[in-house]
């Protein structure tokens, strides 16, 4: 009998913002991904890495800028970078657990590019804020170089655009090795956004939404449930006004009404939502649950978190 298969979307809560947080972030999150293999479950991850590219945009743009003969990275080099350095600490904190319990298994990171529209609307209205705060003559200097930037207390930031995922280039070997009842880590932060010209692909200066290209994952490797670990407990309606209202439980048809309604915010629970609805509409017997980690095994069960299907 094939095993089940889950994909955990782990947001940046759970992941730390430094070098010292996500190293016992991870320790945590591990024990999670550890019961779920425990309990016989094919497990994909797909991370966050909002603070951590920030971080490394800002690094390596300020060594380009005091180093002759030292370009500044684009947003591409940047989210691959943290895809390795972020998959590094998960795959070894995922191991060493698994390890201390009798198991072992295989744990990977598969950079992964994940291509984009060149036409994307998106593309016209960045909305993406990354890395540091610049002074005025800086923001002036990112404008010349065609990039768009955003006033912000104490000066300016960089916006990047934000495009819908289309493709996973490296699905094949995702699939390959979930075949093989292996752990995988691939998406990493959305994915490493790239654009096809002719046989090559080329970066692009954008940032996938993470849950999205969840979403893309786990319809293309067939997940039975999709589970998005965020802040929150449960989605909620009315969010933030004395009406708030947590949702256990949503039919993709009520999720719909409520995208409709403008019930959800477009840059935090909309995409969750929409990844949700997308996912559980390309199959049948499917599950997709949005929750928190200490509530992921309760969600699992249908006893905590918001679970739509």
């Amino acid at each position: 009998m094939a095993k089940k298969r889950i994909v955990l979307a782990i947001g940046h809560k759970d992941m730390g913002t430094n070098l010292p947080e996500q190293k016992a972030a991870v320790a945590k999150t591990a024990k999670v991904i550890a019961d779920f293999i425990q309990e016989g479950w094919q497990v994909a991850i797909v991370h966050s890495n909002a603070p951590q590219v920030g971080m490394i945009h800002t690094a390596m743009n300020e060594f380009g800028k005091q180093h002759d003969g030292y370009s500044k990275a684009p947003m591409s080099v940047c989210s691959a970078m943290s895809q390795g350095y972020i998959g590094y600490d998960l795959q070894n904190g995922i191991r060493a657990e698994l390890i201390k319990r009798g198991i072992y298994k295989p744990v990977s990171t598969v950079l992964t590019q994940v291509t984009v529209d060149p036409y994307d609307e998106a593309f016209y209205t960045p909305v993406k804020v990354v890395g540091r705060v610049m002074t005025e003559e800086d923001a002036r200097e990112e404008e010349a170089r065609g990039n768009h930037v955003k006033e912000v207390p104490g000066g300016y930031r960089r916006i990047v655009a934000s495009p819908h995922p289309v493709a996973i280039v490296e699905i094949d070997a995702i699939k390959a090795l979930m075949d093989a009842d292996q752990i995988v880590i691939a998406c990493g932060g959305g994915g490493i956004p790239v654009m096809e010209q002719g046989y090559n692909l080329r970066g692009a200066s954008a940032i996938i939404e993470k849950d999205l290209a969840t979403g893309l994952l786990a319809k293309e490797i067939d997940a039975d449930v999709m589970m998005i670990l965020t802040s929150v407990e449960n989605v909620t309606l009315n969010y933030g006004t004395p009406g708030e209202q947590p949702i256990s439980r949503m039919t993709i048809g009520q999720a719909k009404d409520y995208i409709n309604q403008g019930q959800f915010e477009f840059a935090s629970m909309l995409p969750k939502i929409s990844a949700s609805v997308d996912f559980l509409e390309s199959g049948k017997g499917r599950q997709a649950i949005i929750t928190t980690l200490d509530k992921a095994k309760e969600s699992l069960k249908g006893n905590a978190g918001t679970i739509i299907q």
